[in-house]
């Protein structure tokens, strides 16, 4: 009795392939498979974006689309999911193109049995899963679990285009924690890995899932605010700040956590970058620290400029 379950999308137009492929399919008893057959590369793309599969098996010549466009829109579509090319033999020069763009591996047409069917979707399968880890893991910062800088980058240069392209208002924000030189040089760096994590949670606490939270560098963060209306710079700087003022009530704190916020929001009407967008939120930010005194400085610590302040 099968012991794993793998949700299969197949596009493939020729009936008698896809009945190959089901037969195939059928003499693979480590797993079961739930099978979504697509003829047309359109039909495809609407499966994959409503019912995401495990594995994607498509041809390289649907009636729709021919070469490797199948590959690109599919792994456009959804780029976490493995993809499979089916080829005829003298495609072979083709497939191996496949790879290039996104495609896992590939499979010639009349030399698939069960088993060699079985270990191409489970070698996608699991290298899929490891790329994804080890992007993942280039993508977060190791000591808050929030976006690294690449990934704010990343994550926030696709929702901008997005944005701009159906007129969804937005925001960037630029976080910096205040004083964490003085909580270094006091406490020791310890405590100012703390100070960072307690800092983070602050924001974690502040926005929401839906929006994008990054440590972009040693003190400073970054948020980008989905669907923002008209009040959200408003809210968003009272949110951070009752959040700051409830860890600082906590009993036994040493000092005061403090951070100075700059937002920006978007003009809708006239797409600008998002490293632009950051630069003048930071301009922002620093605006606010300037007019600063550092309430978590301890006694006898003497109060330093602004620039060594950040």
């Amino acid at each position: 009795m099968p012991t794993l379950y793998t949700k299969l999308l197949l596009a493939e137009d020729n009936p008698g392939d896809a009945r190959l492929l089901r037969d195939a399919l059928a003499e693979i008893t480590e797993s079961g498979f739930k099978l979504t057959h697509c003829e047309t590369l359109a039909q495809a793309l609407e499966s994959i974006l409503s019912n995401k599969p495990d594995v994607v098996l498509t041809d390289l010549g649907l009636p729709d689309s021919q070469g490797l466009e199948a590959v690109c829109r599919l792994h456009r579509a959804a780029p976490e999911v493995p993809i499979v090319v089916l080829t005829a033999v003298h495609d072979e020069a083709l497939a191996i193109q496949s790879l290039q763009e996104g495609a896992q591996d590939y499979l010639v047409k009349g030399q698939i049995d069960g088993g060699s069917l079985w270990r191409a979707l489970r070698y996608a399968m699991e290298r899929q899963r490891v790329q994804l880890e080890l992007l993942n893991l280039s993508m977060i910062d190791d000591l808050t679990g929030l976006n690294n800088r690449r990934g704010f980058l990343r994550l926030g240069e696709h929702h901008v285009k997005l944005a701009y392209r159906i007129g969804k208002p937005f925001m960037i924000a630029f976080i910096d924690l205040d004083g964490l030189k003085q909580i270094n040089d006091t406490y020791g760096h310890q405590e100012g890995n703390h100070a960072l994590v307690d800092a983070s949670n602050v924001l974690k606490d502040s926005f929401r899932q839906s929006d994008i939270l990054a440590r972009i560098g040693g003190d400073e963060f970054a948020a980008l605010v989905a669907d923002a209306s008209e009040d959200s710079i408003e809210i968003v700087t009272d949110r951070i700040q009752d959040k700051l003022a409830s860890v600082n009530a906590k009993p036994g704190r040493r000092y005061d956590l403090s951070c100075s916020v700059g937002i920006v929001a978007a003009d809708i009407t006239q797409p600008t970058g998002l490293e632009a967008l950051l630069s003048q939120a930071d301009a922002l930010m620093y605006q606010q620290k300037r007019s600063k005194r550092f309430p978590q400085i301890p006694p006898g610590i003497e109060n330093l400029s602004g620039a060594e302040q950040r």
